[in-house]
């Protein structure tokens, strides 16, 4: 078995849509990025390459590639878990959390796992989203920005 460890940030911006775990949250600013900049959904994409030594989010899905403009995070999962899958590997399970002072994501939290779990062929009880505030501490306190950490379990196949 192997474990990878993923960690992403993003600034808030006005009029861009704020997406986590592929659910689109109302909120009046949404995350800056190339792609729809799913703080989230990256953290896990990173946790999935670091457990099977293939690198990192950005070396496979670089900003200065236009293929990659606008793209759903989601997306860049799949293609991540097909990555992990031709390496010799299978996903057993990934947790998460995400940091940010607001808004309140308690009540998208399942929709996000279960976004997450189906692109990830997995059950959906097998993938973990939670939430927490930085407590005003910091940038992510100030509201300036949204993170995430992930964490991912994989074994060969």
């Amino acid at each position: 078995m192997r474990v990878g460890l993923g960690y992403d940030v993003h600034p808030l911006v006005a009029g861009r849509a704020l997406v986590l775990g592929g659910v689109e949250i109302p909120h009046p600013r949404g995350l800056q990025g190339h792609s729809d900049a799913d703080v989230l959904t990256h953290a896990i994409v990173d946790a999935l390459l670091g457990a099977a030594a293939l690198g990192t989010i950005g070396e496979h899905f670089p900003d200065t590639d236009p293929r990659y403009t606008g793209i759903s995070s989601l997306e860049l999962l799949a293609m991540a878990a097909n990555m992990v899958e031709e390496a010799g590997y299978q996903v057993l399970n990934v947790d998460s959390v995400i940091v940010a002072e607001e808004p309140r994501l308690q009540p998208h939290l399942a929709e996000m796992a279960l976004r997450l779990a189906d692109r990830l062929g997995l059950d959906r009880d097998l993938v973990g989203v939670k939430a927490t505030s930085p407590e005003a501490v910091g940038a992510l306190g100030r509201r300036e920005a949204i993170a995430a950490q992930a964490v991912a379990l994989i074994d060969r196949l």
